[in-house]
């Protein structure tokens, strides 16, 4: 069920025999030459929708710009300030609460808003609330990952560039694969931009050129479909999982 397609009376069905939604989030930025802005809001929609078919869960409407500073430098990078996303966030995740929500499933597909939906699902657990977690697909199959692809790249790598070519292939510049590659990042590992311990870049171009880590040329449309319903599997059993707990179950303990 997709809430924005549903008139007002329709909806209330759902809301009084079940207590979960899925929230679909993401970025406007860059992910390098071939891929277009919108990558991370694709994936993720695109996750939360069909999730929510499987299930019959409840689906909001995406949040299409997150937090992407560190992406500033490339062309049409849209971003908002953290605390901004944090605010906006607890308070689209509140509103539900009021028509008897109480726990959520940000269906996250961008690494930047990670650490704030993590604040606001404490503070709305700490409020005891709701119950609210982030879900990214590809920390869900992390071992399909390093099986398929040699250099899968945090950004605008092979595993991104397979997903969107198998969910809006009309929309990759199959063109400018290989520049993706030779023009960025091909290997990226804990050590890379690390001086004595220390981590010295704050922004994308510190590390790549053209704003992309990986090798594209492992992706394909194919290995998408396959990696995109891997991890689709994850999220629905993460769906009944969350449905199933008692809520108290759910709140903070009780200080020893």
């Amino acid at each position: 069920m997709y809430l924005a397609d549903e008139a007002w009376p329709d909806l209330e069905s759902y809301f009084q025999s079940e207590s979960l939604a899925l929230v679909p989030l993401g970025s406007t930025e860059q992910h390098g030459p071939h891929l277009p802005e919108g990558t991370d809001h694709i994936i993720a929609e695109a996750f939360a929708r069909r999730a929510a078919e499987e299930t019959g869960y409840l689906c909001t409407p995406t949040i299409t710009v997150g937090v992407s500073p560190h992406h500033r430098q490339f062309h049409g990078t849209m971003s908002v300030a953290a605390p901004v996303f944090r605010d906006y966030v607890e308070s689209l995740t509140r509103s539900l609460a009021e028509h008897g929500i109480d726990r959520v499933i940000y269906v996250n597909a961008h690494g930047g808003n990670v650490e704030h939906l993590r604040e606001v699902g404490r503070r709305l657990r700490d409020a005891e609330v709701m119950y609210a977690i982030e879900w990214m697909w590809d920390e869900s199959i992390t071992d399909r990952i390093q099986e398929v692809f040699e250099t899968p790249g945090p950004h605008g790598g092979p595993k991104e560039t397979s997903l969107i070519q198998y969910l809006a292939g009309e929309l990759v510049h199959e063109d400018r694969i290989e520049d993706a590659r030779d023009g960025g990042l091909r290997e990226f590992d804990e050590s890379s931009g690390r001086v004595h311990g220390a981590r010295t870049f704050y922004d994308a171009i510190d590390n790549t050129d053209n704003g992309v880590l990986g090798d594209q040329t492992d992706a394909s449309a194919a290995v998408g479909e396959e990696l995109f319903e891997a991890a689709l599997d994850q999220l629905c059993q993460l769906c009944e999982w969350l449905a199933a707990q008692p809520f108290e179950d759910l709140l903070p303990k009780e200080h020893v």
